[in-house]
């Protein structure tokens, strides 16, 4: 009950704070960003004057048309926003984007915002596809660019911020599939999901909680802040592919606008060691608005077991990769 009344209340008597913070002199990645948080995240970013900011997304001419509109709604020079292409569908298009983001100069902030929650069953490199998008490619693109994320630390003597854009929902789900003796496996069976597949999109919530919790300390005193946010329930194109209870929460305008939402991408993004490892809600470090099950001792065991079994997943597509922590 704690949950739901906790929600409730944040979107309607909550103002996230309008960002102020500087990014003057910073690189900055944003994933998804050519609509909704992502772009509203990136139009803050380029007005509070980053050097470079690069829209990561699955549509090229839609990130070029975001880029524009950024452009013109902000005081940022024509050459500070670059569109690259990335789908977290794709391993070999998450490889390569990490492959070209690692010839920076300096990565002060990745900013993993690209997400689906959809009502279609369809698979992606062998995972159902909200698992790969979600989870999989999010955490290998955050693993592959950790080495460039470090060296930033010590050369420019600053703290990178590594930020996972989750959501409250992931306290919305029980999750009796962590006990099985793979969950990934489990997962990916269509006809052992099909009964719950409604709730994919906020369990894949849950595997991003559970995953940065048992990551997070394994990048102490590294110089990276890794930090994960909820921005509430948000006007977006979230929905797009069916989500029928989005549709009807955003017709009846219980849900933020996307600009108030950006604003908490932007905290988390700005965000200091006070961040690392903590959950962030409404732009500011609240790790007792998290669910129960993640703080619980069961929560820790499955946190342990989930990044045990996307370790192995994520070595599997490149070699080594989790040394990089």
């Amino acid at each position: 009950m704690g949950v739901f009344y906790n929600h409730f209340h944040s979107q309607l008597f909550v103002q996230p704070a309008y960002p102020t913070r500087s990014f003057a002199g910073e690189t900055v990645i944003i994933t998804g960003s050519n609509v909704g948080l992502g772009k509203e995240a990136a139009r803050h970013i380029a007005r509070l004057g980053a050097s470079k900011l690069i829209l990561a997304v699955r549509n090229v001419s839609a990130g070029e048309e975001a880029k524009k509109d950024i452009e013109n709604t902000t005081q940022c020079g024509r050459s500070v926003i670059e569109v690259w292409q990335l789908d977290l569908a794709s391993y070999e298009s998450v490889k390569a984007f990490a492959s070209r983001a690692s010839s920076l100069q300096r990565i002060d902030v990745l900013l993993e915002n690209a997400g689906i929650a959809t009502a279609q069953w369809s698979m992606a490199e062998g995972h159902e596809r909200t698992l790969t998008v979600n989870v999989i490619s999010t955490f290998l693109l955050a693993l592959l660019l950790l080495p460039k994320l470090k060296s930033t630390a010590k050369q420019f003597n600053t703290e990178p911020r590594l930020t996972v854009v989750s959501s409250e929902v992931h306290g919305w789900i029980k999750f009796p599939e962590w006990n099985d003796p793979n969950v990934f496996e489990t997962l990916d069976n269509k006809e052992k999901a099909k009964a719950s597949f409604g709730s994919r999109y906020p369990l894949s919530k849950l595997l991003e909680v559970l995953v940065v919790r048992e990551i997070a300390p394994k990048l102490d005193g590294s110089g990276v802040i890794l930090n994960y946010l909820n921005p509430g329930l948000c006007r977006t194109e979230l929905g797009r592919e069916g989500n029928f209870a989005l549709k009807i929460l955003y017709a009846i305008r219980f849900a933020r606008t996307t600009e108030v939402g950006g604003r908490t991408l932007v905290a988390s993004a700005a965000a200091g060691r006070e961040s690392h490892g903590k959950w962030m809600t409404d732009g500011k470090v609240n790790d007792n608005m998290l669910a129960p099950f993640p703080r619980s001792n069961d929560g820790k065991k499955a946190s342990e077991k989930i990044w045990s079994e996307l370790a192995a997943i994520v070595e599997n597509i490149q070699p080594g990769v989790t040394s990089n922590l």
